[in-house]
């Protein structure tokens, strides 16, 4: 089991896509550089701001960290999607 901690507050609503069934925003896992730190976490998450926006030098923000709780370890990229049915029910 992996935890995920995210800070709604820090999501870039820009970066948010619709697909075929609802509203979705992408999310890459990255491996702490010095392995755990003193919180526990293993990692950190990057919102993913799409392919032209990092092609200007652009990054994603840091929404938040992760745990691991069963020897996990992400490969590069790792992706997560989250999906909402309509923007306007997103609570943040």
């Amino acid at each position: 089991m992996q935890t995920l901690k995210i800070n709604v507050e820090k999501i870039d609503k820009t970066a948010l896509y619709n697909g075929a069934k609802g509203k979705y925003l992408t999310l890459n896992l990255k491996e702490n550089k010095d392995g755990t730190d003193q919180y526990g976490n293993d990692g950190f998450i990057i919102q993913d701001i799409g392919k032209d926006r990092r092609m200007a030098g652009e990054k994603g923000p840091i929404i938040g960290n992760w745990k691991n709780a069963a020897g996990f370890t992400p490969k590069e990229p790792t992706h997560f999607m989250q999906s909402a049915d309509a923007e306007d029910e997103i609570p943040f």
